[in-house]
């Protein structure tokens, strides 16, 4: 069973930044994809960035380019979203999100992702 766990939410100010971690298990993650989705309050989730395991292509969504950075490590099977510049908008629970890819296509939808960490509140305040 694939198991997703966020870490490293907290409070920040307006500019400041945050490194998120997602530690994942249960599977050998060669073949997915992992997804970092966002949840402002009162809103739906929205697709923030997403990193092939086995390439390390990256997609982002554009509200968060050149802020925001997707990466993995390997050896700790761990992926991390360093927010840099961070906005009130950026305001959010955030989720790591994993799916198996043997296309090579980016994957920016809820449904499209098969499991689900239990998210982390990043909250960014002026």
């Amino acid at each position: 069973q694939v198991q997703l766990v966020e870490s490293g939410g907290g409070s920040v100010q307006a500019g400041g930044s945050l490194r998120l971690s997602c530690a994942a298990s249960g599977r050998t993650f060669s073949r997915y994809v992992m997804g970092w989705f966002r949840q402002p309050p009162g809103k739906e989730r929205e697709f923030v960035a997403e990193i092939s395991w086995s390439s390390g292509r990256t997609r982002y969504a554009d509200s968060v380019k050149g802020r925001f950075t997707i990466a993995r490590d390997n050896a700790k099977i761990t992926v991390y979203l360093q927010m840099n510049s961070l906005k009130l908008e950026d305001s959010a629970v955030y989720y790591c999100a994993a799916r198996l890819d043997y296309s090579g296509r980016s994957y920016f939808g809820n449904a499209e992702y098969d499991y689900w960490g239990q998210g982390t509140q990043v909250t960014v305040s002026s």
